[in-house]
């Protein structure tokens, strides 16, 4: 987002691009699907920011100017007076809450095209207050300016000579419309793409001219600047109000757990009456939370149930003799949701799981865990989703529940299926976009450029929906892993 025109060059004999794109697998660690109002991982920064935030942009972000509808995020531009400046927007962002290493970065936005307008959905790295930019690095998953129907995907970074340096690609695309901007981003290079379709790569294996900064930590921004360096300064006043519209916003990374269950560490509390942590044996190692007397206490805040519904809540327990109980509760003790007995184990580091199923209304809750008698050590809490195989229909685009379905020459074996799915069909999968879908209807897997092997040995068991898009078209089929 941030550009120093004067300084800006491109370092393409630095960088090999290859665009021979391979078959790769991610697993979904967080979303934002704007269902129920804006996450609780997101902060607005407001104000005009230090020289129109370093772009001599022309707004005033609000966070007013912000809101859901329909389950979008919805960043509205105003042409009016506020704070010294003519317009208004908004700007959100991770920063403290969130932030990534590596992995697919994606969300499906439509945004105006006038003159004077920059949307974009970018990311920066979180020791930014500490380093300072271009130190910290900067990734733009996408940026538009003004009426032009193109998208750009860039890096800022400090060379190795303590330069500033930039490297981007682009793209035509028709941006009134929706589209999934993405990058994968792994410890060799950064790949941008646009539905599926890559269309920019840097490389950055071995901190090539000192892209170092990229192997960090980054959090994620989303905003919509009037005016500024790039766009210049001369403003369609006659398109404001100006929407832009995300539908959702999803990371991904290798190798991690899939998010059909939640794993709460015991330790892990944001707050806690009479409880201590020690060394604990069981699988994982780590710590437990033990000495519990009665009527101690954990809580754990900003913990989030996606759909309404019945949740399995297992509880990794250890007891000498017994005698133990404990309850659950959000909110404080608001809302109660049960008690369970704790079972003699043999010993204090005898570990075994007990569960009760509870009922949550969606929404994001502070969980306790309460001792109603004492005599227990707890090492962790899991939560699980219990409900039948049925994608969620804020989750899937209405382009694509519309689109023709084939009924013949797509088949999957096996199934169930342990490790590798295969497909069988009479087309080609090539240009293609696979996605696999959980029972919670959340997007669990995405593969770009998919072959007739997908790895599905991460999943967790349980019924998912498989969906192939290619051309316009939807080809959808159900497994069991």
């Amino acid at each position: 987002m941030k550009r120093i025109t004067q300084l800006v060059f491109l370092l393409i004999p630095l960088f090999c691009i290859h665009y021979r794109a391979t078959a790769q697998s991610w697993q979904l660690v967080w979303q934002d699907e704007f269902t129920n109002g804006i996450g609780p991982d997101w902060v607005f920064e407001t104000g005009t920011g230090s020289g129109g935030w370093g772009n001599n942009e022309l707004q005033y972000y609000r966070s007013q100017n912000a809101t859901v509808q329909n389950g979008q995020l919805v960043i509205t531009a105003r042409n009016e007076s506020f704070g010294g400046m003519n317009y208004t927007s908004a700007r959100l962002k991770t920063q403290g809450r969130k932030s990534w290493r590596y992995g697919r970065v994606e969300a499906r936005i439509a945004m105006p095209a006038f003159q004077g307008v920059w949307p974009a959905f970018w990311m920066l790295g979180d020791n930014i207050d500490t380093a300072g930019w271009p130190a910290c690095g900067e990734i733009d998953v996408m940026e538009h300016v003004n009426a032009e129907n193109r998208t750009y995907g860039t890096i800022h970074w400090q060379d190795n000579n303590g330069q500033y340096a930039s490297y981007g690609g682009n793209t035509a695309v028709g941006v009134t419309g929706f589209h999934i901007y993405a990058i994968e981003w792994t410890a060799s290079s950064i790949k941008w793409f646009v539905d599926g379709v890559q269309f920019h790569e840097a490389n950055i294996l071995n901190s090539v001219n000192g892209t170092n900064e990229f192997h960090n930590n980054f959090f994620l921004i989303l905003n919509m600047a009037i005016g500024g360096n790039w766009p210049g300064f001369t403003v369609n006043n006659g398109a404001l109000p100006a929407n832009m519209y995300i539908d959702y916003v999803r990371v991904y990374q290798q190798g991690s757990t899939p998010p059909g269950s939640v794993t709460i560490q015991a330790e892990s509390y944001s707050a806690m009456l009479g409880v201590q942590t020690e060394a604990c044996t069981d699988a994982g190692g780590g710590q437990n939370v033990g000495y519990i007397d009665a009527n101690d206490w954990m809580a754990y805040n900003n913990i989030n149930f996606p759909i309404s519904g019945s949740y399995l809540v297992e509880y990794r327990v250890a007891s000498q003799s017994g005698g133990g109980r404990l309850s659950l509760d959000l909110n404080a003790g608001s809302i109660q949701l049960g008690a369970l007995n704790v079972p003699s184990t043999g010993g204090w580091q005898n570990w075994t799981t007990i569960s009760h199923t509870v009922n949550v209304n969606a929404g994001t809750y502070n969980v306790g865990v309460f001792a109603q008698a004492a005599g227990w050590n707890l090492n962790w809490i899991r939560i699980t989703k219990q409900g039948t195989a049925r994608i969620a229909s804020n989750t899937i685009s209405t382009e694509e529940r519309k689109a023709t379905e084939e009924k013949t020459g797509f088949e999957l074996f096996p199934n169930p299926v342990t490790d590798e799915l295969r497909i069988t069909t009479s087309g080609q999968l090539s240009g293609g976009l696979l996605r696999i879908y959980d029972i919670m209807g959340r997007q669990v897997l995405i593969v770009t450029q998919p072959t007739n092997r997908v790895n599905v040995a991460k999943l967790a068991p349980g019924m998912y929906t498989l969906l192939f898009t290619k051309e316009g078209k939807t080809i959808t089929r159900r497994f069991v892993k």
